[in-house]
């Protein structure tokens, strides 16, 4: 149950690293999106997404 539980968070990390990318974020504050945390690619995520309904 651990190991799908991991695959599970690595596909959510992979998926919001690609949609971020679309959106031109590479890096913030010297770290690449690779080294975030899950908790901070989904705070970036979503993020962008109440910018881009917001404008």
């Amino acid at each position: 149950m651990e190991n799908l539980l991991n695959n599970v968070g690595q596909y959510k990390k992979q998926y919001l690293i690609k949609r971020l990318i679309q959106s031109g974020v590479y890096k913030k504050n010297n770290k690449h999106l690779y080294e975030w945390t899950l908790t901070e690619l989904e705070e970036e995520y979503f993020s962008l997404k109440k910018e881009k309904i917001n404008s």
